[in-house]
């Protein structure tokens, strides 16, 4: 039988959507690494039952705190688990179909999340509501992001994803749920709010003491109209989309920004959860760049591109051409730092775009894309080596101890060698994958979600390393 090894102490937990407030995505203590991850099989299964939606059944990091694993499936439902066995403690139905990525929080005795339209926060021993305090208004599409909690606020962000929305950023109080700041991420008003929309977040924010680190989205609609091309329903940088935005933790004051994309009309948001180490933020986004800040002054270190690159600066043609990345494609989820190097998950797929429009999203399939992960040196943003995956990664990079994790959307599950990227363990889900996995007291935790046919199973799966012969 598989047994798990690990401390079982609350420095092995990963309690927060990327492990820690740095959004690091790395825990090298967890008991999992380069010297036991070939002995990794699957110890527990716990089934997703809802019918999937267009994200799948599951699209979330778990979560895990004092022996405890918490999950939420795209229909905000929030499951409490046995992290040794996978039996369930509880289940709080809330039946608010999501549009993800979602995910949960663990703090001091509470659970927080969100559904589409309300923040909540449930108790860790029952599952009962502590409070819920609703967040989304006419000017915001939907709440899509999982929450970061520090120092006793809860940070959770909206989005806008269609004409007249302005998504933005909350800072609630843990305790109640009183809305203590909110700060708009369009600066100014539409010039024309029946076409145009927009912003927002799609991750969590990060955590440094005072301040507070987002990453925002794009603006839209994509390419532009017959009426108003390359982006005419929106002139000007449109401000703050596609940017990266320092907030006082206390007020939400700007600090500083960055606009990575002005005026973007390829969907390139650059939406992931800024990474903070050494005093300095790194970001990325669908844009396929990695960017590094001085964290107290928000100037440029570097600047790294990543991916494929193709018709993906300047107007477009009034004919479709191909855009990369494309709409579905760059950095789509998060990056992980361990070492002094970022490991960056890259999805390599193109879409078809114009002056005028892009084709239809449905035409852009996943599984016909492929994607590599990238390390680079944090400190020069210089490539250190490249790992081609066969399929496209929709899951977030994840490293251990000497080993990096990164699931991709056909079910696969790899382990690589965080020195020179080659594969030491690959797994098979039963289901397609665009979740993200955790690390936790000996226990490599990932969902799988995405419908492949008759016999797919969406379910998380808890990994851990065999005993030895």
């Amino acid at each position: 039988m598989p047994s798990a090894c690990g401390s079982g102490s609350r420095g092995s937990d990963w309690p927060l959507p990327n492990g820690d407030v740095a959004s690091t995505r790395a825990a090298p203590e967890a008991g999992i690494g380069r010297r036991n991850v070939t002995r990794l099989a699957p110890v527990w299964r716990y089934r997703f039952t809802i019918r999937p939606g267009e994200s799948g059944a599951f699209t979330a990091t778990p979560v895990v705190a004092d022996g405890v694993v918490y999950v939420q499936d795209m229909s905000s439902n929030v499951a409490a688990l046995e992290l040794r066995t996978g039996a369930r403690r509880w289940l709080h139905r809330f039946g608010a179909p999501s549009p993800g990525p979602n995910g949960l929080a663990v703090a001091d005795g509470r659970v927080f999340g969100a559904t589409d339209t309300t923040a909540f926060a449930l108790s860790t021993a029952t599952g009962r509501v502590l409070w819920q305090r609703r967040l989304v208004s006419r000017s915001e599409s939907f709440v899509d992001t999982a929450p970061t909690v520090a120092d006793g606020q809860v940070y959770l962000g909206t989005t806008g994803y269609v004409p007249g929305t302005r998504g933005a950023l909350y800072a609630l109080d843990a305790d109640t749920g009183t809305i203590e700041w909110r700060v708009g991420t369009i600066k100014r008003p539409w010039r024309h709010p029946a076409e145009a929309g927009g912003g927002g977040t799609w991750a969590p924010p990060s955590v440094d003491g005072p301040r507070v680190y987002w990453g925002t989205g794009n603006p839209f609609p994509f390419g532009g109209t017959p009426r108003r091309p390359n982006g005419g329903s929106f002139p000007g940088p449109a401000l703050f989309t596609d940017s990266l935005l320092a907030l006082e933790a206390e007020s939400g004051a700007l600090a500083w920004y960055d606009q990575v994309t002005p005026h973007d009309i390829r969907d390139h948001d650059f939406q992931l959860s800024p990474i903070l180490a050494s005093g300095r933020v790194y970001g990325a986004g669908k844009a396929g760049l990695v960017i590094a800040w001085d964290a107290a002054t928000g100037r440029r270190a570097w600047q790294t591109e990543v991916g494929l690159h193709r018709n993906d600066r300047g107007p477009l043609p009034r004919r479709l051409v191909s855009v990369c990345p494309g709409l579905l494609g760059g950095v789509e989820t998060g990056m992980a730092y361990a070492g002094g190097r970022l490991f960056v998950p890259v999805v390599d797929l193109c879409s078809r775009g114009s002056a005028v429009g892009y084709a239809p999203l449905v035409q852009t399939r996943p599984e016909a894309g492929s994607g590599e992960v990238v390390a680079l040196d944090a400190r020069s943003g210089l490539h250190l080596w490249t790992s081609r995956l066969p399929k496209p990664p929709f899951g977030c990079a994840t490293a251990g101890d000497g080993v990096v994790f990164v699931s991709t959307f056909d079910g696969a599950f790899y382990g690589l060698d965080s020195r020179n990227g080659a594969r030491l363990w690959t797994a098979h889900m039963r289901a397609g994958v665009n979740a993200c996995p955790a690390l936790a007291d000996g226990f490599l935790l990932i969902g799988a979600g995405i419908p492949r046919g008759r016999d797919s199973v969406p379910e998380l799966v808890a990994y851990a390393a065999r005993d030895r012969e």
